[in-house]
């Protein structure tokens, strides 16, 4: 994909362009708004649910806490993937995700809006970016640190920095496994097929999610618009321990960061991103469904430089992070 306003990171995405490719594709945008997604605001990250909230009397009034936004990290790729499945032929637990996104302020539904979703496979690899993650551990990232880290500098670090910027990095491979782009139907749903994530070092497990609004959605894909939210989604201690009993994830010998030791989420549950999770305890292998309500301003942008992090936080590539691992979080 091709871009004449300079580099992607660098833009306000006002000229994104997801490209459709065969038929297939483009007959699929259409019928995007049919999909149902089990995801409802007012979930929360312990796995109970609270009242649901109620449309504001005053345009003063939030009814819905604004998910928290997040660095996009140093591999993102503008979607050139229109698809929902986005498994290929990875391997791993069965994994849905589905998500709903809302106005904070109104609770109201953004009707087709763009819905990004990228995160590595079961042994930590990023498609698009295979020779910077590679390593031991049947490909698992486990190399020591090396080089300038290449994420999201911290909090008031000069753009110019180690990792300036959002640590963009160009693709190095033209894989694109476990990356796709959605459109929310008349409820502001939409729903992606993936596998669970794995890890590598210095990140807990996550999973990266951008949305666009007042864009366009042609025959061509979605053009135009703005980025109005740039997050992650995390997955509770629980499953990432059952997860680690299954092959290929039981393969990695890449130390992994906890919930709680990571310097991303911030722990506030639900609003932090963190995904509520069904599946079988005893068998989580048979796959897992992900739910979770996005509060996000539409009148905002957000193309995930402008996220604040925890003091010293950064999202670095996978190659250069250290990491140790602990028990659950909330």
């Amino acid at each position: 994909m091709t871009d004449n306003q300079g580099p992607k990171h660098k833009r306000d995405l006002t000229r994104r362009k997801v490209v459709v490719t065969g038929a297939g594709a483009v007959a699929a945008v259409g019928v995007a708004g049919g999909l149902a997604a089990g995801a409802f605001a007012g979930e929360t990250g312990k796995g109970k649910k609270t009242p649901a909230p109620k449309a504001s009397g005053s345009s003063s009034e939030v009814c819905y806490t604004l998910t928290s936004e997040t660095t996009e990290g140093p591999y993102y790729i503008d979607a050139d993937k229109l698809r929902q499945d986005i498994t290929e032929d990875k391997e791993g637990i069965p994994l849905t995700l589905s998500l709903r996104v809302i106005d904070s302020e109104t609770c109201k539904p953004i009707v087709d809006a763009a819905v990004d979703i990228w995160h590595c496979d079961a042994l930590g690899l990023y498609s698009g970016y295979e020779s910077a993650s590679t390593g031991g551990g049947g490909g698992a990232p486990t190399d020591a640190p090396s080089g300038t880290p290449t994420g999201e500098p911290p909090t008031g670090a000069p753009s110019g920095g180690p990792g300036g910027g959002a640590g963009h990095q160009e693709p190095t491979d033209d894989k694109r496994y476990l990356r796709g782009t959605w459109k929310t139907d008349r409820q502001g749903r939409v729903t992606f097929k993936s596998v669970f994530p794995g890890w590598y070092q210095g990140r807990c497990v996550h999973i990266h999610t951008k949305v666009h609004v007042d864009g366009t959605w042609t025959a061509a894909g979605y053009e135009g618009g703005t980025t109005c939210h740039t997050g992650q989604f995390f997955l509770d201690e629980e499953s990432v321990l059952l997860s680690a009993e299954v092959e290929p994830y039981s393969t990695s010998t890449t130390e992994r960061t906890t919930l709680t030791e990571d310097t991303i989420y911030d722990q506030s549950g639900t609003a932090g991103g963190l995904l509520k999770l069904k599946y079988n305890k005893k068998n989580i292998a048979k796959g897992v469904i992900g739910s979770i309500t996005m509060g996000v301003d539409p009148e905002a942008t957000h193309d995930g430089t402008d996220s604040a992090v925890q003091p010293g936080a950064s999202e670095t590539a996978p190659a250069t992070d250290t990491a140790s691992p602990s028990a659950s979080a909330s």
